[in-house]
């Protein structure tokens, strides 16, 4: 089945405190991980290789960072504010942590001490380049300092590390960070897609805004233009009703008249809808309506309403909402409109009408001629219509998607060619209707 989602993605720019705060808490994750990964090392060639370490310093410094660890885990779940200076001074501190390790066992000579680049690596993704360069220093400080002091590393029965041994250590070490490096450049690859979506989403919102701004303005203009000649009209056709009802005209042309009359007031209501809202929801209050006069209302005006079958879950029966009564009883009638003129004959049109845990559905489903994958496409667009001249503009499903999106909602259309369509209104609870939800389910 064909599918299109007429609602953005929103993917919304982090404030920079919540960025740091989601650094901070990789940072946490990926310590977890070297810390399981030094444990590991340091069991593997004291038991399987004979490597001897001064195990009392290195296990102090274990203890460090599963201590500092947790500490940083605990504060994390009060949602603290994190600031740059936070994951800089964590930074540091592994820094210096990785040369004590270092420093008890071998120095430079630690195929290990490579391992400063990943370091490096992290802080580059985490701090701002100025950051990143003062880190830079500090770890070429703490790996130069290792050549003028360290504890050398020895084997039982042996004054040295055997050549063999040391490269083993090398194939290791170079494992280790291989991981690393996937990981980080898995992380800045995610991040540019996901960066690449947000950029595309908010210029598909921009380009929504600039559409509907035309939109509102062509509507403004029309009223005002139209606005005087539909006046003239009625005037006129007050008067003569007047006159010719005076006259002793046939009552079958004052009923004429008369439909002219209300034909003019109609273009007159429409221009004026047109005018003060143009399809969004801004402008007009919200108020509580219960979701079956939120249908019964939807239907009105309609032809062939009889062909409408309406399903309402239990929870829909007593359910209220929060909505923008007129903008939002249009856009639900435009999609039952759009159902009944799909559905050719006497074929029926389903109305289905429940609240989820998160919102509530409107959906409509038709048994109609459906949509190809290039229709479904467009189907949302401005001025694009299948239907023949007269019938329609083309931004019946445009105008229905602006007031859904406007009150945080989403509208969904499926369909196949032969089988029909399905439309989805998904809107979010209000907050007092989510609040008898809650307790209704309770």
């Amino acid at each position: 089945m064909n599918t299109t989602e007429a609602a953005p993605q929103a993917l919304h720019g982090t404030p920079a405190a919540d960025a740091f705060r989601i650094n901070l808490s990789w940072l946490v994750r990926m310590r977890w991980f070297a810390m399981f990964g030094q444990a590991v090392v340091i069991t593997g060639v004291t038991w399987f290789m004979g490597v001897e370490l001064p195990l009392l310093p290195v296990g102090v410094i274990l203890a460090l960072e599963l201590t500092s660890n947790l500490g940083y885990v605990g504060w994390l779940r009060q949602e603290p504010e994190v600031s740059e200076r936070m994951l800089v001074a964590l930074v540091a501190f592994d820094l210096l942590l990785f040369t004590l390790l270092l420093y008890f066992s071998g120095g430079p000579q630690n195929p290990f001490s490579f391992l400063y680049l990943i370091h490096i690596a992290v802080a580059a993704l985490v701090v701002r380049p100025k950051w990143t360069w003062g880190l830079v220093l500090l770890a070429l400080f703490c790996s130069g300092a290792l050549f003028f002091e360290n504890v050398p590393l020895h084997m039982a029965g042996s004054d040295g590390i055997p050549f063999k041994a040391h490269l083993y250590g090398i194939w290791v070490a170079l494992g280790v960070g291989a991981t690393f490096i996937v990981y980080f450049m898995q992380r800045v690859n995610a991040a540019l897609r996901s960066r690449e979506a947000e950029l595309a989403a908010a210029e598909q919102r921009t380009r929504r805004s600039d559409q509907l701004a035309s939109l509102a303005t062509l509507a403004a203009g029309a009223a005002h233009e139209l606005s005087t000649p539909l006046s003239t009209i009625a005037v006129i056709v007050k008067e003569l009703d007047r006159e010719l009802g005076q006259a002793g005209v046939d009552d079958r042309l004052l009923g004429d008249l008369r439909l002219i009359r209300e034909q003019v007031e109609r273009c007159r209501e429409i221009l004026i809808q047109l005018s003060s809202d143009s399809g969004t929801t801004h402008a007009e209050n919200q108020s509580r309506l219960e979701l079956p006069l939120l249908v019964k209302r939807a239907l009105e005006n309609l032809q062939e309403t009889q062909r409408v079958d309406v399903v309402l879950s239990d929870d829909a029966q007593s359910y209220a909402a929060r909505v923008p009564e007129r903008a939002l009883v249009r856009a639900l009638r435009g999609l039952i409109k759009n159902a009944l003129d799909a559905s050719s004959g006497q074929k029926r049109v389903k109305v289905e009408v429940a609240v989820l845990a998160t919102g509530w559905r409107f959906e409509v489903v038709d048994r109609g001629t459906g949509m190809s994958e290039e229709v479904l496409r467009r189907a949302v667009e401005p001025f694009f219509t299948t239907k023949e001249p007269g019938r329609g503009m083309g931004l019946g499903l445009f105008l229905t998607r602006a007031v859904v999106e406007g009150l945080g909602g989403q509208l969904l259309i499926q369909s196949q060619p032969g089988e029909g369509t399905r439309a989805t209104v998904l809107l979010p609870h209000s907050e007092d209707s989510a609040n008898k939800a809650t307790q209704a389910s309770e």
